[in-house]
């Protein structure tokens, strides 16, 4: 399936998401929230009395969340969360916002659940509960394709990096030194980058793969990956062990019967969890 990699100007960018947003996507850009807690309601009983799961994710990051040319959401945690939420006796329902939104959003109670490739880290722990890990990656730096100053993440001492700021990507391009471009998403920093506006970008390895993959021509290499794998999960609020228990025990089931590597093969051709 051929995915989309449209580069969009900055500002018709920002149009574009504020119309298709709701207004919790400018409230609380901040991925450390409170987490708020359901208390004693038990919100698995309630998604399946209801019948839908509602699954928060930004739908522009290929190839975990994106849409195909037809316009269709699908991706790869588009269909790890569908197989969960079948798995539960329910339907998924997606909701899409910007990354910096997800985590007001599941404070808000806008979603029950976000399936984005979380970075599981211990800060985020504190406000937020996750599952067992889905898919295992690591960081790479990404520079433009005639920039020969930079050469390994040691090298982003005192330069510009385009990051989106709550990422796990953007502490680990300040942990070298670097100074942060503010950005909505991967195409953002991508357009920036290419464009001269920035020096760098560290992000996923496998999301920059399938890039240079659907872009051979795009005017990036990648200079350095971190020797540090990093694991991500299902991200919950607090207070709904029970939720987060099946979530569990349906990606226990899609590893055990094939069917999780049946989707990992689909969109990389490996198993991503190892």
């Amino acid at each position: 399936m051929k995915k989309q990699w449209a580069f969009l100007p900055i500002g018709a960018a920002a149009l574009f998401l504020a119309a298709c947003g709701s207004s919790d996507n400018t409230d609380n850009a901040d991925n450390t929230g409170s987490g708020s807690s359901e208390g004693e309601t038990d919100l698995l009983a309630e998604i399946q009395e209801e019948g839908t799961l509602v699954i928060g994710t930004e739908g522009t990051y290929p190839p975990f969340t994106f849409h195909d040319d037809s316009g269709e959401l699908t991706g790869f945690d588009v269909e790890i969360a569908r197989e969960v939420a079948e798995r539960l006796g329910v339907e998924a329902e997606f909701l899409e916002t910007q990354w910096d939104a997800m985590f007001a959003g599941l404070d808000a109670e806008r979603f029950d659940m976000v399936a984005n490739q979380v970075g599981i880290n211990e800060e985020r722990q504190e406000s937020y509960d996750f599952s067992d890990p889905y898919i295992t990656s690591t960081a790479v730096l990404v520079v433009a394709e005639g920039n020969e100053e930079i050469q390994s993440f040691d090298d982003l001492e005192g330069k510009l990096s385009a990051q989106s700021l709550t990422s796990n990507y953007a502490e680990t391009a300040t942990s070298y030194g670097a100074e942060l471009e503010g950005v909505e998403g991967f195409n953002q920093a991508i357009e920036l980058l290419v464009s001269g506006r920035v020096d760098a970008t560290v992000n996923d390895n496998l999301t920059v793969l399938d890039f240079q993959k659907q872009r051979p021509d795009a005017g990036i290499k990648v200079v350095d990956e971190s020797g540090d794998a990093a694991q991500s999960g299902l991200l919950f609020r607090k207070g709904n062990d029970t939720f987060v228990e099946a979530a569990n025990e349906a990606l226990a089931e899609m590893i055990e019967d094939g069917t999780y590597e049946e989707i990992s093969n689909k969109w990389f051709g490996e198993n991503v969890l190892e």
